[in-house]
This record gives C-alpha cells, sequence and structure tokens, in this order.
C-alpha cells in the first residue's frame, strides 16, 4: 500500500490497533470513548506509556481523513490522568506520519509518555522501560483504580 493511498478493508481488517479496538487482541484500557480508545503501551518508553488512537481506521495524521480533532478529548483526559495518578513531573505527545518518521503500526496512534525527573531530556524519551506484564498491570491499576 502506497503511503498516500486509503487502507483496503482487508488492511483494516489486518490492522493490529483495529483488532485491539475491536477486543479481538486485549489490552491494558486505559481511556475509551465513541471516538478514541486509549491503552498502555505493551513496550513502553517510560512508565505509563500510553497510546491513543481513533477507533475508526485512519492510517495516520496526513493521509485519510482527519482524526485528530476527534482524539483531542481523550489526549487531554489521558494526559492529566497519566501526571495525576502516577506522579509524571512532565509529559511528552508524540505521533509519526508514514514509515520514513519512524511509524510502525500504520493506524493513527498518538504516544503520550509520561516523563520523571530521573530521566530528563528528549534524548532519554525513547529509552525503552523493562516492563513485564506484572509491571504493566500494576502501572493499569494505578490508572483505573482496579486492583
Amino acid at each position: 500500500m502506497s503511503q498516500s493511498s486509503a487502507p483496503g478493508p482487508s488492511e483494516a481488517q489486518d490492522c493490529l490497533f483495529c483488532k485491539i479496538v475491536a477486543g479481538d487482541i486485549p489490552s491494558r484500557t486505559v481511556f475509551a470513548d465513541e471516538h478514541a480508545y486509549a491503552f498502555l503501551d505493551i513496550a513502553p518508553w517510560h512508565r505509563g506509556h500510553t497510546l491513543v488512537i481513533p477507533r475508526r481506521h485512519v492510517l495516520d495524521l496526513v493521509h485519510g481523513e482527519p482524526a485528530l480533532a476527534d482524539l483531542a478529548p481523550a489526549i487531554d483526559t489521558v494526559s492529566r490522568l497519566l501526571v495525576d495518578r502516577l506522579g509524571a513531573d512532565g509529559l511528552n505527545l508524540y505521533s509519526a506520519a508514514g514509515a520514513v518518521a519512524g511509524q510502525e503500526v500504520f493506524h493513527l496512534h498518538v504516544h503520550l509518555v509520561p516523563r520523571y525527573a530521573g530521566t530528563p531530556g528528549m534524548r532519554a524519551l525513547f529509552d525503552r522501560d523493562e516492563a513485564d506484564a506484572a509491571a504493566l498491570d500494576a502501572v493499569h491499576a494505578q490508572l483505573t483504580g482496579s486492583s
């Protein structure tokens, strides 16, 4: 598929994030509304790294029907939740459009990455947190108030 063409039905069916939204692949849901779905990244850059995606299949930020405005309320809510509940000292918002920009899953997604005083600065943004399932479950419980 070229970067400028719209996804066909099979591409949306094969999309990892569409399968997560459909419930075919489990996720640790942080927030959901009629337009957006937010869940913990399974390979977090930092503790609490969350992805916010549109429920409908959208290739990226610059191709297909615009969707960023639909995600804005979820981005705002989840950003505040991450800072408030995890005690983050800051937050990075990041999205890549196209393979050359580093996009790996071709469904629009916004990374919300809580930042902590011990690992400041842009150079440390992409350091992976060695989170296992138990660590992700603990963060999920802290964010959702579940045990």
